[in-house]
């Protein structure tokens, strides 16, 4: 119902906190040069990768799509690192990418992040976000790109729990 509402309508929309880790040993970079970012409306500046993590809202019982969202890239930053690795990569330098051993974190309140759930019944869901879904840089393997949590949706509020990691 997403397509055809107007400007006053209100729209129940599930935010959330999305923190991705760089876990190999080479540095992910945007799928396309600079030259060949693309503008996105939402968010009122260019992207690197139109799709960086896919948004996926799911039956618990059933494992059927309900809704779905997702993060294209802005700005793939170096927002925090483990012990012993270093921040090289920030969106002021105008260089994207996230380093081995670094974090990239995308704060709830990041417009044009969340599924629309304003259609979704109160119940048990799956929340199913994927890293990288269509495989547009080389990783050395796809393996821990997805992560899973239990969503307790009641009409007013989600409540999400159990996120574990899991393969294609």
């Amino acid at each position: 119902s997403a397509r055809y509402a107007q400007d006053y309508e209100t729209r129940v929309l599930l935010r959330f906190t999305q923190r991705v880790k760089n876990q190999g040993t080479a540095d992910f970079l945007p799928s396309r040069p600079r030259y060949a970012w693309e503008w996105h409306s939402c968010h009122n500046h260019f992207h690197s990768m139109d799709e960086f993590s896919l948004y996926e809202l799911l039956d618990a019982q059933t494992q059927s799509h309900v809704a779905e969202g997702h993060k294209a890239s802005f700005c793939l930053e170096d927002t925090s690192c483990d012990p012993g690795y270093y921040r090289r990569y920030a969106c002021t330098s105008h260089t994207q990418g996230l380093s081995p051993g670094c974090y990239d974190t995308y704060n709830a309140d990041i417009d044009c992040q969340w599924i629309d759930i304003t259609d979704v019944s109160p119940g048990k869901y799956i929340l199913k976000v994927t890293v990288n879904p269509r495989q547009q840089v080389p990783e050395s393997n796809f393996n821990n790109n997805v992560a899973q949590c239990d969503v307790q949706y009641t009409g007013n509020a989600a409540h999400i729990s159990g996120c574990t990691l899991t393969g294609y």
